[in-house]
């Protein structure tokens, strides 16, 4: 059941937050990790060819031979947007066209200049996928209507609510390219104003979540790709609680030596 699940994220929440403050060593440290790893997956998953040491030369400013300059600029772009939504889940910004219009600019900076931060202008096809995106010309208000309606569902459990704007943003396809980067970015955004912790979708579950997406515009049924996103959510949390129980019990012991 998803009720006791989203009970159970909430219990595990309520122990996060009682953890903070971290002192700001450990919180540079987990961020500096999660960068990495977030922006490695994520191009993964879209086909970006960097392995997560190569990510992590990239993002020190190495260039890597054998690389194209395109795939430089995605993990460059990615750690940037993450600065980006960070910044907005600190000052608690609610969420509008215009910041997912600045997040996918980030994306696709220096790649594709004509089309960052635009909504498309072209109708275009999902490669695999059951479901065609609409029409373009639609796009402005299918956009404002998905922002309103996130807004509105008061009554949603917040990981339902996120997962749906998830996946309602994937339904609109509202950009040429960098949709799934930005969904994520999205998601994870939503997430950290919600007092959860962001999550990473490995490139390993890529087809598990192309199949859950594409399970809800098949058989309209949302219940598998709200379980994928709650089950990472408790992931997360379970591996931040361990760590916090690791920390406590070196610096007891550390204490005890002293």
């Amino acid at each position: 059941m998803l009720s006791n699940l989203f009970a159970n994220l909430d219990a595990k929440k309520s122990i996060i937050a009682q953890a903070r403050p971290m002192p700001i060593e450990t919180v540079q440290s987990l961020a500096k990790d999660f960068h990495l790893r977030y922006t490695y997956h994520s191009n993964a998953i879209e086909g970006n060819t960097l392995t997560l040491n190569e990510t992590k030369v990239v993002l020190e400013g190495i260039t890597i031979g054998g690389k194209t300059v395109v795939e430089h600029l995605e993990a460059i772009n990615h750690q940037e947007a993450i600065h980006f939504i960070e910044s907005l889940a600190n000052e608690n910004q609610v969420l509008c066209e215009k910041d997912i219009k600045l997040i996918h600019g980030l994306i696709l900076k220096g790649i594709d200049a004509k089309n960052a931060g635009q909504y498309r202008t072209v109708n275009v096809k999902i490669s695999g996928a059951s479901h065609t995106p609409p029409s373009f010309f639609s796009l402005d208000n299918l956009m404002t209507e998905l922002v309103e309606n996130y807004h509105k569902a008061h009554a949603m459990h917040p990981i339902e609510k996120i997962a749906r704007l998830h996946v309602g943003f994937a339904y609109i396809h509202p950009f040429v390219d960098g949709n799934g980067r930005t969904a994520r970015l999205l998601m994870n955004l939503e997430l950290m104003k919600s007092g959860y912790l962001p999550i990473i979708i490995e490139a390993t579950q890529r087809a598990t979540y192309y199949d859950a997406l594409d399970a809800i515009a098949a058989k309209q049924s949302y219940e598998s790709f709200i379980k994928l996103i709650a089950e990472l959510e408790m992931k997360t949390l379970d591996e931040r609680i361990e760590f916090l129980k690791n920390t406590k019990k070196d610096k007891r012991s550390k204490n005890v030596r002293q």
